[in-house]
């Protein structure tokens, strides 16, 4: 099967269920992309699947045949996307572990929801666990990207 992952065709001969994450981090070395539950719970591998955000744990190969992926790697060539300047801004990350799948989680938000309320915000960004606390720098950050998007 084919697929695009940030812009590049990608041959995929394997087993059709397994799980986009492990393709993205064991065959192409695109590491941004992390293992958190496995369960698509904590949203620590959320990547774009066709511009929606998707958990790489839980979204089968055979899900995004002929599809284009998007990883943290991928969003922006220099990390300057507005939601990756925004966390830097906001100095958003502690450990950092979930911060990428918290990035493309808020990317793919705004790119449908221009000026979002904070209660917009918190529903669309409640699938990412931080274990850090880092809430309310989260949050912050969203909302100075709206303003930058």
């Amino acid at each position: 099967m084919q697929v695009k992952v940030n812009n590049q065709s990608r041959s995929f001969d394997g087993d059709p269920q397994m799980p986009l994450l492990w393709f993205l981090r064991d065959e192409l070395a695109l590491t941004g992309t992390k293992f958190g539950c496995g369960v698509g719970l904590c949203g620590s591998c959320t990547v774009h699947v066709d511009g929606k955000a998707a958990r790489a744990c839980t979204t089968a190969m055979s899900e995004v045949a002929g599809k284009a992926v998007v990883t943290i790697e991928g969003l922006s060539a220099d990390g300057n996307h507005p939601v990756q300047k925004a966390w830097r801004t906001e100095n958003v990350p502690q450990c950092g572990y979930c911060q990428c799948g918290q990035i493309m989680q808020a990317a793919a938000f705004l790119a449908s929801n221009k000026r979002p309320t904070d209660e917009q915000i918190v529903d669309a960004m409640a699938g990412n666990i931080c274990r850090c606390g880092c809430y309310q720098r989260i949050h912050a950050a969203v909302k100075l990207a709206a303003k930058e998007a």
